[in-house]
């Protein structure tokens, strides 16, 4: 175990404790570093604070970590179907079976891995390519962090580091999840390249500015055109399992039907509010579920047919409007 001190900087002044120690430490897993806040390995001010403990100028952060490799988040070479990329966010057409990001049992195929392998690729290129300067620029800016005169007189013979692991530096490139898909579902999924790209976006998603559209195939003939699916959704916890619950959160979602075939149709969808499984409990619950959802009473299929084929938002830098497109995989599948 190491302990590692940090002071707030004005510039983090009501940063949430989980986002703080994220950009702290780019190379760890945001699920460890959440399991080092639950497990009250992190304390601010001397005292245990929830993840989501909104920092204030000057407070004092210390948090004890195990320098081990499996929490980090190793990169692997995995080729990434790119559809879009420029310095401030990426998009990625991500297979179906892929994790996003990696789990407790599971630490390596990620779309996660894949992208730390890609970034800091990317990122030794600009450091040949005259990015040097730049880079030692930072390191020095974080290195100016100090205690305050009250906290320095009593562990004076700590040093502070923004850097306390082998793999963390301030040319390391952390991809930032703005959201995520299912294991099984395909689809598109855009990724913010640094902090402020992440804020931005991630508050667009919370006000629902961005468009999302969806492709499923699901089980039997819909007759009606188009439609409505409006029923709560929440989590028995005694199963912990997401279905429709009389008392869970309002969720929608609206549908076109798109082609029939003989035993099945394909639907273009529109979650309009964002839980858990949404579409798959949805279509199961209307009596349609997704083929190759077993979990949610579909018939097997060599994967589950559901495809997020448009991606709409504003661009983090200038706001611009920007889509994407990406062809349907199912048209062909069986029918």
């Amino acid at each position: 175990m190491a302990k590692h001190y940090f002071e707030v900087a004005p510039s983090d002044f009501k940063k949430r404790l989980d986002v703080y120690l994220q950009e702290q430490f780019p190379t760890l897993s945001k699920i460890y570093l959440r399991g080092i806040v639950r497990d009250e390995k992190c304390e601010v001010n001397g005292a245990w604070q929830s993840r989501g403990y909104l920092l204030k100028t000057a407070d004092f952060v210390e948090v004890e970590l195990e320098q081990r490799e499996n929490n980090l988040i190793e990169p692997e070479n995995i080729a990434l179907d790119i559809i879009f990329e420029d310095t401030d966010v990426l998009v990625v057409n991500k297979p179906a079976e892929m994790l996003v990001h990696p789990t407790v049992r599971i630490r390596r195929g990620t779309l996660l891995n894949a992208l730390a392998f890609y970034l800091n690729r990317k990122g030794e290129g600009e450091m040949r390519s005259g990015g040097v300067k730049e880079m030692r620029r930072r390191g020095e800016e974080a290195k100016k962090e100090i205690l305050t005169e009250k906290v320095e007189s009593e562990i004076d013979s700590i040093k502070i580091s923004s850097s306390p692991l082998p793999l963390n530096s301030s040319s390391y490139k952390r991809a930032g999840l703005v959201h995520r898909l299912d294991k099984q579902t395909s689809g598109l999924v855009v990724i913010a390249k640094h902090q402020r790209s992440l804020r931005i976006l991630c508050s667009h998603f919370q006000r629902r500015l961005v468009e999302k559209r969806y492709f499923a195939l699901v089980e039997g003939i819909i007759l009606e055109d188009s439609g409505t699916i409006d029923a709560p959704i929440g989590r028995y916890e005694e199963s912990r399992y997401w279905d429709i619950k009389a008392d869970g959160k309002l969720s929608v979602t609206n549908f076109w039907v798109k082609k029939r075939f003989a035993d099945s149709t394909l639907l273009e969808l529109e979650p309009v509010t964002g839980r858990t499984n949404q579409l798959r409990i949805h279509l199961a619950y209307i009596g349609h579920p997704i083929l190759g959802d077993t979990k949610y009473k579909g018939r097997e299929f060599k994967r589950l047919c559901l495809h997020a084929y448009k991606l709409g938002f504003h661009h983090p830098n200038g706001g611009k409007r920007i889509e994407f497109e990406t062809k349907n995989p199912f048209l062909n599948d069986e029918q």
